[in-house]
């Protein structure tokens, strides 16, 4: 019970991922919340289209096959984290991320772009930034493995 409440960690906005962060300062700080969860949406999509060099694709579809365990092939390349040991936590981790990012994408992305009437609260706002942060970090983090 010591960590609730005013004693509790609190986030720092400014030291989430620079592709979040730095994509939604200014709607931030005009109250536009929900405009901001739409910009940190679409800066991760185009940093990943980017890395990929798949601009066919976006969005959760995109990140979803991104972080498949399917082997890399001809214009689909995949992101690895580390080198494949064989191990359930390597296949675990890629299927978390590619779950993860149809999550955010899905439950976060898609209801902001279409309930134009909602606006967030700022605290509701900045945990939905948070878990776009960590999707970016994990797109960042990322190599890129390409077909032989």
């Amino acid at each position: 019970m010591d960590n609730l409440g005013s004693g509790a960690p609190q986030l720092d906005a400014a030291t989430l991922h620079p592709w979040v962060w730095g994509s939604v300062q200014g709607l931030w700080s005009s109250g536009h919340f929900r405009e901001a969860m739409g910009m940190a949406a679409k800066a991760i999509n185009a940093q990943t289209q980017a890395k990929l060099g798949r601009k066919h694709l976006s969005e959760a579809k995109l990140l979803s096959d991104a972080f498949s365990m399917k082997p890399p092939a001809s214009g689909q390349p995949r992101f690895r984290h580390g080198a494949d040991d064989g191990s359930d936590n390597y296949r675990s981790r890629h299927e978390g991320a590619g779950s993860f990012a149809r999550g955010v994408y899905s439950a976060i992305r898609s209801p902001i772009a279409h309930e134009l009437d909602h606006e967030l609260e700022e605290n509701e706002a900045l945990e939905q930034l948070a878990a776009f942060s960590i999707l970016a970090r994990w797109v960042d983090e990322a190599d890129v493995e390409t077909a032989p």
